[in-house]
């Protein structure tokens, strides 16, 4: 990515800066368990989300989106590239220096099931995060909780309720509570609403606006659904195969794609109006291994316009117009 694209943009300053980001997991194989292949999930990744905006980050299944966010955390360690908090490389932190950084970034996980202890009450799982931070007294943290509660729509007697005992839409509000606890600046939503209904996803999707609307939250939003980015998002980022192929405004993005990955994903889109048809842009063969990415462009093997240079080389990740990143060698 040009230095270009890490530069404030639109008056806001930038709270979180990304640099190469690169996160590859070992294959082992063989009878002494050696390292014999690598995953390349996240593979030279940048981009900046701006003080009090929504980055969607959108792409299919496997593409490394939810890789970047747990990295970005350092819940998965990184391979190579640097994440700036401000000034600080959060990848350079130890022990106690890790541990109050985390005060800052929180996440909300995809799955409300499993993401919170089926043994311990819900209130207990709001308040375990103040009580590792040494944050108040028990009585203190009882009424942050109950705070947080209301704030997500909830009510006191849920804090003794177990997770068993309340719904889907309810669970990924007490991870939204939970989250909140430690009064972050950044959270990363980990496609917090793709296992729930239509209607709770509304639901959420409000919390979530609100919340931000009150304390200035910053969200890093992944998501595969389309139609919820663009309801939530301020700016998006498009992934394919561990790599960024365009970074715009979400009015930019849905109005003007330039790359033709992203094209083919805005051409899948439903339209709700039965007389309206779209040309649907299908992609040929399946998308490759990150075992073995294809060389250049990683998207030249399915692309319907390469030409003979995207599989030679890979195209930089340029701003092409004003806020407007992409990564392919037909666009200028």
């Amino acid at each position: 990515m040009t230095e270009q694209a890490i530069s404030t943009g639109n008056g806001k300053r930038d709270l979180i800066h990304v640099n190469h980001l690169m996160k590859y997991f070992p294959v082992r194989g063989g009878l002494m368990q050696r390292v014999v292949a690598w995953v390349q999930a996240v593979d030279d990744v940048s981009f900046t989300v701006r003080e009090g905006e929504t980055l969607g980050l959108v792409g299919e299944s496997g593409c490394g989106k939810t890789t970047v966010g747990r990295t970005m955390l350092r819940l998965t360690e990184p391979t190579g590239g640097e994440v700036l908090y401000g000034d600080t490389n959060v990848f350079d932190l130890k022990g106690a220096d890790l541990k109050r950084m985390r005060r800052n970034m929180q996440i909300i996980f995809q799955d409300p099931y499993a993401s919170l202890d089926p043994r311990m009450p819900i209130g207990e799982s709001i308040s375990e995060g103040l009580k590792i931070h040494n944050i108040g007294t028990p009585k203190e943290r009882f009424e942050i909780v109950l705070k947080n509660l209301e704030k997500v729509g909830m009510q006191d007697f849920h804090s003794r309720r177990y997770p068993h005992e309340i719904s889907g839409g309810q669970r990924q509000r007490i991870g939204i509570a939970r989250a909140l606890a430690l009064q972050p600046k950044f959270i990363i939503c980990d496609e917090p609403v793709s296992a729930l209904d239509v209607s709770i996803q509304s639901q959420v999707l409000n919390i979530l606006n609100d919340l931000q609307k009150e304390f200035g939250l910053t969200y890093l939003f992944i998501a595969h659904n389309l139609s919820v980015v663009e309801h939530i998002s301020h700016r998006v980022a498009v992934m394919y195969l561990g790599k960024m192929v365009e970074l715009t405004t979400r009015e930019e993005l849905f109005r003007n794609p330039l790359h033709p990955y992203t094209q083919a994903l805005m051409s899948a889109i439903p339209v709700p109006n039965p007389d309206l048809k779209r040309e649907r842009i299908l992609l040929p063969g399946d998308v490759p291994s990150p075992l073995n990415p294809p060389t250049g462009c990683r998207f030249h093997p399915r692309c319907p316009v390469a030409m003979e240079h995207c599989g030679i080389e890979e195209p930089p990740f340029n701003e092409v117009s004003d806020d407007h990143f992409v990564a392919c060698w037909r666009v200028e």
